[in-house]
């Protein structure tokens, strides 16, 4: 297996060598550039005042400095490059070592409390499975990522993820090289994360795809006549010296500009606040383009960026020329000219032109860029565990989880414990009993967030793992709401309510309860567990229950061999609890409430 931490460490080494070395350069370049500066603005006075003939001698200092300007940026474009990828191997190193959390996008925004298990199993938040996960530089990316980790995805649709995860798990350049790309000015977040992007799909696929807002061929022909003529004016006005017709063209150019500013403003202001996300996007699109893939998904993703005319880059570079175009419309010497030559309806023009070839298209080069992001965010996770496992999906055979050796993926692998797992047509619940902080809710998120993983085509934290498809619903973390009037309890029987109803689709459902019907009294709970359980076992559903009542362990007795009682336990020595979080048959022996509440001080 591959040593990530010591990879990482190695370019790390490397970068720190190139940066301290652009830096030097920097700091060369800055001094010649305020020397060579004052050079200038001194020879300039002396030029002046004694020899004003000899003025053009400023020209090769001149040439000089803006030589060197040239190379500075560049020298600074290396040392941006430089820190974005030192961010992303240290960014590597925090997930490798456990210090991840808090670290990267938390994904709140796709949090939704109605979803049957993102709350539960910590999708997404602070310190949750996306947190991990995304490295995506843009929003699109993270949008796929978010969309993956909810929806489990069909078989051959997470065999194709997993394939191409496997072969992008090697390839640390092309991450790397992904991470380095575009303007690190550009982005950021208000905690410095020098990784941040920030492409805005919304804003950019509302505009390429919107409706024109005026014209494009009418008033090309329109202000092309009327430059045309307002230029010949003046020549005729500088050869004959008659001023009217100048004064009158100008009069109309300016009405019709007026008439013109609404549509035009409207149309280049919805793309030009797009400008620095196009330029990201086509420096991404580029370097996805040059890359040799050799499993199908990837190929086909690739492929969805070349077109027989132009490649998405190429397409993406024109439209930012053309940005460029639009944006010298605030130059001091444009400025007044517009108004008289349609510097800026011209460019309209130009835009609206690409919009009509290439705004169809946007939307798709937005999702394959966002494809492969999270693809790579697999493979960086993929590279960064090389002890976790691509699972085996076992198709036509019921529903199935079979898993040794599985732990939570969001805890450190050396301190994780794992345990084995078998679900499958014949034994297809676990009741699992057990005390306070056993292990309980975290195996069964554990189960959760694994049986995710492997339907977004990522690998799995376990030695192995073969599961047929499955849609998890959980029932771990349901809050009450004080604004929406609900108790905790209707909140529970609203979710159970959601998990009947998934486990009548097609796929087959794990469930995973914890405490379940805790808010109401022991007789209605056992009686209603016992027979929501029996609806889902009869709909093919199969799943984990986890307990303190011990009573309601003695459900598992009642479904004959298609449930089993699990527990974990806990030991009391030297005045402390002691907790191995492994999983046993059998229902549980042991109880810690009142030793809990006498450790902290309580009279009990």
């Amino acid at each position: 297996m591959n040593d990530p931490v010591a990879e990482y460490r190695r370019r790390l080494d490397a970068i720190a060598l190139e940066e301290a070395r652009y830096s030097q350069r920097d700091k060369i370049l800055a001094v010649t550039k305020l020397l060579l500066g004052i050079v200038i603005v001194a020879l300039a006075v002396w030029l002046v005042r004694y020899h004003a003939a000899r003025l053009p001698w400023l020209l090769a200092p001149a040439a000089c400095f803006a030589v060197l300007a040239v190379w500075h940026e560049r020298v600074l474009l290396r040392l941006r490059s430089c820190r974005r990828r030192r961010a992303y191997y240290q960014h590597g190193l925090a997930r490798i070592d456990g210090r991840w959390v808090g670290r990267g996008e938390t994904g709140d925004r796709f949090l939704d409390p109605t979803h049957p298990y993102a709350r539960d199993l910590d999708i997404f938040g602070h310190g949750s499975l996306f947190q991990l996960l995304a490295t995506a530089r843009t929003h699109s990316g993270e949008e796929t990522l978010a969309a993956w980790l909810k929806v489990p995805a069909p078989l051959d649709e997470a065999l194709a993820r997993q394939q191409a995860v496997q072969e992008l798990a090697s390839e640390l350049d092309f991450r790397e090289q992904l991470a380095a790309c575009g303007d690190a000015s550009a982005s950021g977040s208000s905690k410095g994360d020098e990784l941040r992007a920030g492409i805005h799909p919304d804003a950019l696929t509302a505009w390429a795809e919107g409706p024109a807002l005026f014209s494009r061929r009418r008033t090309l022909a329109l202000v092309l006549v009327l430059t045309l003529l307002w230029l010949a004016s003046l020549v005729f006005w500088w050869k004959t010296g008659w001023f009217t017709g100048t004064l009158v063209l100008s009069l109309i150019n300016l009405g019709v500009r007026y008439r013109l500013n609404v549509s035009i403003t409207a149309a280049t202001g919805a793309v030009e606040g797009a400008a620095k996300d196009l330029e990201l996007l086509a420096v991404l699109v580029s370097r996805i383009e040059r890359e040799r893939f050799d499993s199908p998904r990837l190929q086909q993703v690739q492929a969805a960026l070349i077109s027989s005319e132009t490649t998405a880059s190429q397409a993406i570079a024109r439209l930012g020329h053309r940005l460029d175009w639009l944006d010298s419309r605030d130059n001091l010497l444009v400025r007044p000219l517009d108004l008289f030559l349609f510097w800026t309806p011209f460019c309209a023009v130009a835009l609206e032109a690409w919009r009509e070839r290439f705004g169809a298209q946007i939307c798709r080069w937005l999702a394959v860029t966002g494809e492969t992001e999270a693809l790579n965010s697999f493979a960086a996770y993929a590279y960064e565990h090389p002890a976790d496992t691509f699972p085996e999906f076992i198709a036509g055979s019921g529903p199935r989880f079979d898993a040794e050796a599985l732990a939570h993926p969001l805890l450190g692998r050396d301190t994780a414990i794992s345990n084995d797992l078998s679900l499958d047509g014949d034994l297809r619940l676990l009741v699992i009993s057990g005390p306070n902080m056993a292990g309980k809710s975290t195996f069964i998120r554990a189960v959760g967030l694994n049986a995710v993983l492997a339907h977004a085509g990522a690998p799995v934290c376990a030695r192995r793992l073969s599961l047929s498809g499955l849609q998890v619903a959980a029932s771990i973390c349901i809050l009450d709401s004080l604004q929406g009037g609900l108790s905790r309890f209707y909140a529970e029987i609203s979710r159970l309510r959601q998990i009947y109803e998934l486990s009548n689709e097609k796929m087959p459902v794990l469930f995973l309860l914890d405490e379940l019907l805790s808010g109401t009294n022991s007789y209605d709970r056992r009686l209603g567990t016992e027979s929501f359980l029996r609806s889902l076992l009869a709909r093919q559903a199969i799943g984990l229950v986890t307990t303190h009542d011990l009573a309601l362990a003695e459900i598992a007795e009642r479904f004959g061999p298609a449930a089993a009682n699990y527990h974990f336990e806990d030991k009391f020595q030297d005045g402390k609890l002691h907790f191995d979080y492994k999983l046993r048959p059998g229902i549980v022996q042991t109880t810690n409430a009142l030793l809990l509440m006498r450790s902290i001080g309580l009279e009990v």
